[in-house]
């Protein structure tokens, strides 16, 4: 099994896994599981996170792990600054917008795009997810290091999972229908959101 594969099987089984974290006698407990739960509990975290996944497997199969790893990285450095003190302007209102980027991103993005437009996709990924980090560090309880550990890992589950969908389905002849459905979808529970918060 290659990498980037059993990067997405490790997905599923992450999030089938929660339950046994909670099992007290875990250093830390309250905070690992503070984290671990936290971008569960969310509609826009999950979704952005799938979406984030979705992508990756649509758009670049290949080197599937960039879009994950560039979310994961940027929303440690997020998480960073929340702890510093250091305040970020609209970081609801971005969070619930990412969800329509990415969304619109899945929907739209294909193999066959410029090397410009996939830079720019990533980058777009890269600012939204410090703004996920960023929320998650302001509503940390706990420990910090295990509750940093535990959203990580619950990060690091939903994106496998949109991996892992979108690889199961990409080289089929529902792969396109199968993209473009489940970009539309999440953009608009992403417009849902948004209409919810204003």
């Amino acid at each position: 099994m290659r990498f980037p594969q059993a990067f997405a099987l490790t997905g599923p089984l992450m999030l089938l896994s929660l339950p046994a974290m909670a099992h007290p006698g875990h250093e830390h407990g309250s905070g690992l599981m503070a984290g671990l739960l936290h971008p569960l509990t969310g509609m826009d975290h999950l979704l952005a996170m799938v979406a984030v996944g979705l992508w990756a497997g649509f758009v670049m199969p290949r080197r599937v792990l960039v879009a994950p790893l560039t979310f994961m990285a940027a929303m440690g450095s997020g998480a960073l600054l929340g702890w510093a003190g250091i305040h970020l302007p609209l970081v609801e209102t971005g969070i619930v917008l990412s969800v329509v980027v990415f969304g619109l991103l899945t929907l739209t993005g294909g193999q066959q795009q410029s090397v410009m437009l996939t830079r720019a996709s990533l980058l777009c990924i890269g600012l939204f997810a410090v703004l996920h980090g960023h929320a998650h560090a302001t509503e940390a309880s706990g420990h910090a290091g295990a509750y940093l550990a535990g959203f990580m890992l619950s990060t690091a589950a939903l994106h496998g999972l949109g991996v892992l969908m979108a690889l199961a389905v990409a080289r089929g002849q529902a792969g396109r229908w199968v993209q473009h459905v489940s970009g539309a979808v999440i953009a608009g529970g992403g417009a849902f959101l948004m209409l919810g918060a204003a």
